[in-house]
């Protein structure tokens, strides 16, 4: 047209992004559309843009690999190094040769050596997996177990990055508790022992009135100088004055440096613990549950270990500074099932990692019938979730072109339903909530073609093979189904999480 906009076009799609029908009539020369790649005739009406890829908004996360990352590699039963498009904090690996291995789980928060199996109920295990970690590198270093690095045995890893650092600011305030003490960010117990990062940056915020004759300082003595010990100021430095403005207390933690306390360096009996780890996380105090949480909020991604207090309607905050829709939780010291809550983004019911069964319904024992918020996820009663035992959640939140979780109903067909994701799926996981049967797993790695026919699954320890009763197509804005199987594409209902390896703006086809 002469660049006058001609009104509002409806179409018909109902599963993906609302764009306009465009319609021509062609004749027999043939026809052609310009959505941009040529200098229009006359400029387009103000705030109007040719319809192409390049004029979608920036994404969030450009590459996915930056933030989500795949590797193949051959087993050795030596150390090797594992290098992936970003820093690894989860490292999911899976044995393809043979179904004699098992999955294998690790991270930074529960830290090397400690490995949980998502196709079982096992307490964590102390194994070779993961040795070194390299902080601020690409890379970790595989030890000699076999489950995860048997000799020419072929393995996948996926990969997930929780954040730089666990980085933070604690707000501290002085309350009368059996004489004064510190209290960080409202918590409801006083001079609580605290879990610091080495290399991370701790500010503690002073600022507050009551605060006022009341310097915080560390020492490597339980009281510090009022225990005869005296001030500790490696990385240390200290700003204003306490209780005004601008006031407080910032530790950079050196690398192995020791357990410190801190302590008020006027009065005596006020302060706790804290502890330097090489593992990763801080102390995260929104719940009502203690937490060590190493979060990517950027990426949608926490770690989050806590300890349960069997107590219905504890809280565990995540870190997310979103409301986490799925959340994939075990205990690390009990024979317990792998818990997400599901439908996703609530706190109603579950699906069990480990297991084939179906979605449970309403359960007040896991997540106490409570949906998770910005900051906390909440718990029942179960031993599962929250008895006196030390647990590990993953915590995943959507992010715009490069995560998604969701929900689809399957028709029984070949050419099966079309799930819009707004991005090219790397990783994807289907699992049927309405009845029971597998999760499913395929990534664009190990498939790098459509049909994608290479499902591993996450509750067995097949082996991959050639799989056409399961199979998929990974397109460049969502996924569709291509198989009948009751897995992934019977006559029920579906969950499902996907990551990006781009998104759609920068997709290409297959």
């Amino acid at each position: 047209n002469d660049g006058v906009s001609q009104g509002q076009a409806f179409s018909g799609l109902t599963n993906g992004p609302y764009l306009p029908a465009m319609y021509a009539r062609v004749g027999n020369t043939g026809g052609s559309w310009n959505f941009g790649q040529r200098r229009f005739k006359y400029a387009p009406p103000s705030g109007y843009k040719a319809l192409c890829t390049q004029n979608l908004p920036n994404p969030a996360i450009a590459d996915g690999s930056t933030a989500f990352d795949i590797a193949l590699y051959t087993g050795t039963r030596a150390n090797q190094v594992l290098t992936l498009g970003m820093q690894p904090d989860l490292v999911w690996a899976k044995n393809r040769s043979t179904s004699a291995y098992e999955h294998v789980l690790t991270d930074s928060v529960r830290g090397a050596q400690k490995v949980l199996m998502s196709n079982n109920t096992d307490t964590e295990k102390t194994r070779n997996s993961i040795i070194d970690w390299d902080y601020g590198t690409n890379q970790v270093q595989l030890g000699d177990y076999g489950q995860s690095n048997e000799t020419g045995d072929s393995y996948v890893a996926w990969a997930w990055d929780a954040g730089a650092n666990s980085s933070k600011t604690y707000t501290v305030k002085v309350v009368s508790d059996s004489g004064n003490k510190y209290r960080f960010d409202d918590f409801g117990s006083s001079a609580v022992t605290l879990e610091l990062e080495e290399g991370s940056t701790y500010v503690f915020d002073q600022s507050d009135s009551s605060n006022a004759g009341h310097p915080l300082r560390f020492s490597t003595t339980s009281n510090g100088t009022h225990g005869g010990g005296t001030e500790y100021t490696t990385g240390v430095t200290t700003t204003g004055t306490p209780g005004q403005a601008g006031a407080k207390t910032t530790i950079t933690v050196a690398a192995s440096a020791p357990t410190l306390f801190y302590y008020c360096s006027v009065h005596s009996g006020m302060g706790g613990q804290a502890n330097t780890n090489a593992t990763a996380g801080s102390t995260n105090l929104d719940g009502t549950i203690l937490s060590v949480v190493r979060a990517n909020p950027s990426a949608g991604f926490s770690i989050v270990s806590y300890t349960g207090n069997s107590t219905s309607g504890a809280t565990v905050g995540h870190g997310l500074n979103a409301k986490p829709e799925m959340i994939i939780l075990k205990s690390r010291t009990a024979n317990e099932s792998w818990f997400v809550n599901f439908p996703f983004g609530t706190g109603t019911g579950y699906l069990m990692l480990q297991s084939q069964n179906g979605a449970s319904g309403s359960n007040s024992t896991v997540w106490n019938l409570t949906n998770p918020t910005a900051s906390v996820f909440s718990l029942g009663n179960s031993s599962g979730v929250n008895g006196s035992q030390n647990y590990i959640a993953y915590c995943f939140t959507p992010v715009e072109g490069f995560s998604a979780f969701g929900t689809y109903a399957g028709n029984g067909s070949s050419d099966g339903p079309f799930v819009f994701t707004g991005f090219r799926p790397k990783f994807l996981i289907v699992k049927v909530h309405d009845q029971a049967d597998h999760w499913v797993m395929w990534d664009s790695v190990r498939g790098s073609t459509n049909v994608n026919k290479l499902p591993l699954y996450p509750n067995l320890t097949n082996s991959e093979s050639s799989n056409i009763s399961r199979q998929v197509d990974l397109l460049s804005n969502g996924f569709k189904l291509r198989a009948t199987d009751n897995s992934i594409n019977g006559s029920h209902n579906y969950a499902y999480m996907a990551f990006a390896e781009h998104p759609f703006k920068t997709a290409r086809a297959r």
